[in-house]
């Protein structure tokens, strides 16, 4: 196997791991159970995770589990001592000091008052298989429907200059996105944007992640963070089909040619360049979405 093989192999392999810990996070996880999907010894897929993630696999199992554990601190209502439990520690005091080292706050003041925290949202690996057949012939569907969005605000952490996801995490970081899936919104998850000049400040960036939360929100602004407010706002949402997570970028690209070749003429709108565009997490089983604002057809 040459070099290339063998690095796809290691990358699918650490793949694989990761899928395992996500079906499995309530249960309890060995490094023998990693190596079995991994189709490694436990010592070699030990360093494959460790070479890739920057992270031991049981760093990378709390983290997660303190994660979800502070989201249902967050949206349910629950006792200590069972999402304690649920998050495999032994004693709640434990549970607490790592809660507190994550997060740096307490999970009891965390439940009662939820302030912004980074959450953990893991660099999910991804690889890249060759399948002439079906990239040649099978033709992708892109769903098209009108949304209306509320007139609402929006905390975003701008950039410097990033026009896209990947300048984006260079000038900023990638850890933003478990800090805004943190602040509970009634509006939905996370999301990224392209803003129009005006909402843009000297020297920051078109390219912005936020979340969008009500008019009347009152909770926490993280520090770094701006608060912008967006009109009530007609969207076109371009949906494709689902994906498997190392075609994400063939995903992106394929929404992104339709909507080239799209003209919101035919549904009696133009597109409208004072609102912001809008870019979701791309999640493989609901496909990757964006939503390109639009206002009704002038003459």
């Amino acid at each position: 196997m040459g070099n290339m093989g063998g690095q796809e192999e290691h990358l699918k392999a650490v793949w694989r791991m990761q899928e395992y810990i996500e079906r499995n996070l309530s249960e309890g996880i060995t490094m023998a159970d990693l190596a079995k999907v991994s189709l490694y010894s436990p010592w070699y897929s030990y360093r494959l995770f460790v070479g890739l993630l920057k992270m031991t696999p049981s760093v990378y199992v709390r983290k997660l589990r303190l994660s979800r554990s502070a989201l249902r601190l967050r949206d349910e209502n629950v006792r200590i001592i069972d999402v304690s439990a649920d998050a495999g520690f032994e004693s709640v005091d434990g549970y607490q000091r790592a809660f507190y080292r994550e997060f740096g706050c307490n999970p009891y003041e965390y439940s009662v008052c939820p302030t912004p925290i980074y959450l953990f949202k893991p660099y999910k690996v991804t690889y890249s298989e060759k399948r002439k057949e079906e990239s040649m012939k099978e033709v992708k569907n892109i769903f098209i429907q009108s949304v209306e969005k509320p007139a609402r605000k929006v905390i975003i952490k701008r950039g410097k200059k990033a026009r896209g996801y990947w300048e984006y995490c260079e000038e900023v970081g990638c850890d933003v996105w478990g800090l805004l899936t943190s602040i509970k919104s009634a509006i939905g998850e996370p999301v990224c944007l392209w803003l129009p000049g005006k909402y843009i400040l000297p020297d920051t960036s078109e390219y912005v992640q936020g979340v969008e939360v009500p008019l009347d929100y009152a909770g926490g602004i993280p520090s770094g963070f701006d608060v912008i407010e967006l009109p009530e706002c007609r969207y076109m949402m371009f949906q494709g089909e689902p994906f498997k997570e190392e075609d994400f970028k063939e995903a992106i690209d394929e929404v992104s040619r339709a909507i080239e070749k799209y003209d919101p003429k035919t549904m009696g709108y133009q597109w409208d360049a004072e609102n912001p565009r809008i870019q979701l997490e791309p999640v493989g089983e609901r496909g990757y979405i964006e939503l390109h604002p639009v206002k009704r057809w002038e003459d």
